[in-house]
């Protein structure tokens, strides 16, 4: 059976006043499946084409937070311990930020792991 889920592409914005950013993840929330998920994909080439001064480490860092905040890891500090609703709202926010994310996007699944994974493909280029 399908279900609606929604869905945003993370994005790393190096220098924000440029606007220029590089697709970096997906981040997708069914709450009648109760999943909350992303995936990272880190392309230092590409960010540092954007921006040859940035911290690529630093950025990695930041975007590895995103899965343990989906997940609720406490390791992700005080915003993991809200529900899946309020995660995936905190998350897909709109902010000034290096990183940030696309608007959010819905779909139908019937099985919203499967469809993160696809997404993620698209996302790398792999379609």
């Amino acid at each position: 059976m399908q279900t609606s889920f929604d869905y945003a592409t993370i994005r790393v914005v190096p220098r924000v006043e440029c606007e220029e950013f590089i697709n970096a993840g997906i981040v997708v929330f069914c709450l009648e499946r109760r999943f909350l998920d992303a995936r990272i994909h880190v392309a230092p080439l590409r960010l540092q084409a954007l921006w040859s001064g940035i911290d690529v480490d630093k950025i990695r860092r930041h975007l590895e937070a995103v899965p343990l905040l989906c997940a609720g890891d406490p390791s992700a500090g005080p915003i993991a311990q809200l529900s899946q609703r309020e995660r995936f709202h905190w998350l897909v926010a709109p902010r000034s930020t290096i990183i940030q994310t696309s608007a959010v996007h819905t779909g139908l699944t019937e099985d919203p792991s499967a469809t993160l994974e696809s997404l993620m493909r698209r996302v790398r280029g792999e379609c």
